[in-house]
């Protein structure tokens, strides 16, 4: 068992309201000089793309775009990516978007430098070194990606999300500006706000780093619950519980916008380190087989999730109420878990996350599969605070139907 615990994240993390600007001082000071942008179409639209290319060319940086990322990436789309990068031969990446084209681009800086296919580096630990710099600059409040060391491609064969996870995928650089995301949609600003909750809920609650079943000197994705990450998930879930209903309901709100751009990278710092549990490893089937966005998935079985970890973590749930403004001193353990679920269930209602799985069109015949693909990402399952059976994400599931 370990006895200690590590944190790691973005080599830079550059925070605050035009810090877009900085890009391209950025990139010079490093001497790198070809920057590939890899984005999606609507970015293209909204002119994000300008106001990041704009300050490289001025910083006499060779730019290209890569415009066809997508929400929940296939392994196709960064099969395509990488087809530019190829071409184009960047020595910087510069993911720009949501968690998707983040991601997308920490795939292709892989593929870029090792070659072959993104399924060679499904899982933990099979990069084998250093990949081409990334930058993240989300333009979005929620995946966190920014900070993390992980991407996500949905794997369309198997009808299943898959992550690639390594140390090496770590950005270069984190350039997290608010005003970027003061277009995000409506809908898109509360699915990944909810993204954003269920990443610091299930960092604060997950197993302690103490307690995980991992040999000491053996590599692990991530390393349980630490006073780190309580510290910066707690800050998150307070951020998110002042901000995100204003953030969705007046986009054009700065204060709210910047308050949920701390809260997302705050989170994704707590979960990249302290690791994510069943929320994660139940929504990764569902979204690939009816795909639903990832925050809208994470944010309709949170509740659901919690009321099973409740027996492990009554201290917890309590200050995560408390965290989300409500008071519960005279409660029971019991009831201030209800009031946990309750108050988020509350937030979901009012930015209009939906509630049961049929909903968004899973249906019952698919549960059981559902449970056990989830039952086989073992390594989320060891980092749940109670430990699940197969029986127990089915009921689960049933309960969310």
């Amino acid at each position: 068992m370990r006895t200690f615990w590590t944190f790691a994240s973005a080599g830079q993390l550059t925070f605050g309201r035009d810090a877009i600007k900085e890009i391209g001082r950025m990139v010079r000071d490093r001497s790198w000089s070809r920057a590939l942008i890899v984005t999606d179409k609507n970015i293209l639209e909204a002119g994000i793309v300008d106001l990041v290319a704009n300050p490289l060319r001025e910083a006499e940086i060779e730019v290209d775009v890569f415009d066809e990322g997508e929400a929940e990436p296939s392994v196709d789309a960064a099969l395509n990516a990488n087809d530019r990068a190829a071409e184009f031969k960047p020595d910087v990446i510069v993911g720009l978007g949501g968690g998707s084209n983040m991601d997308l681009a920490k795939i292709v800086a892989v593929l870029h430098r090792h070659g072959g296919q993104p399924s060679d580096y499904f899982g933990f630990n099979r990069v084998p070194g250093p990949v081409v710099p990334v930058i993240c600059v989300p333009t979005t409040s929620g995946t966190g990606s920014e900070v993390s060391h992980s991407a996500v491609l949905t794997d369309s064969i198997n009808k299943i999300k898959v992550s690639t996870l390594s140390p090496f995928l770590r950005p270069a650089r984190a350039i997290v500006d608010p005003k970027l995301t003061v277009s995000c949609p409506s809908k898109a600003t509360a699915e990944s706000g909810i993204d954003a909750l269920t990443h610091a809920i299930e960092a604060f609650t997950a197993i302690d780093s103490a307690n995980l079943d991992v040999p000491t000197g053996e590599p692990t994705p991530y390393c349980g619950r630490t006073p780190l990450g309580d510290l910066l998930a707690q800050q998150a879930i307070a951020l998110i519980g002042e901000h995100l209903r204003t953030a969705v309901k007046k986009p054009t709100n700065l204060d709210a916008r910047e308050g949920m751009s701390l809260a997302a990278t705050l989170a994704g710092m707590a979960f990249s380190n302290c690791g994510v549990a069943v929320v994660h490893a139940l929504e990764y089937p569902i979204g690939a087989a009816v795909h639903c966005s990832h925050g809208a998935g994470n944010g309709l079985l949170l509740p659901y999730v919690i009321r099973f970890n409740l027996p492990e973590r009554p201290a917890e749930f309590r200050r995560i109420a408390h965290l989300l403004g409500e008071e519960t001193p005279g409660n029971s353990d019991e009831e201030a878990g209800e009031i946990c679920i309750a108050t988020i269930e509350k937030l979901k209602r009012d930015i209009g996350i939906p509630e049961r799985l049929s909903e968004i069109g899973v249906t019952q015949s698919q549960l059981p599969e559902f449970a056990k693909k989830s039952f086989e990402i073992t390594r989320l399952m060891k980092l749940n605070p109670r430990p699940p059976k197969e029986e127990d994400l089915l009921k689960i599931l049933k309960d969310a139907y």
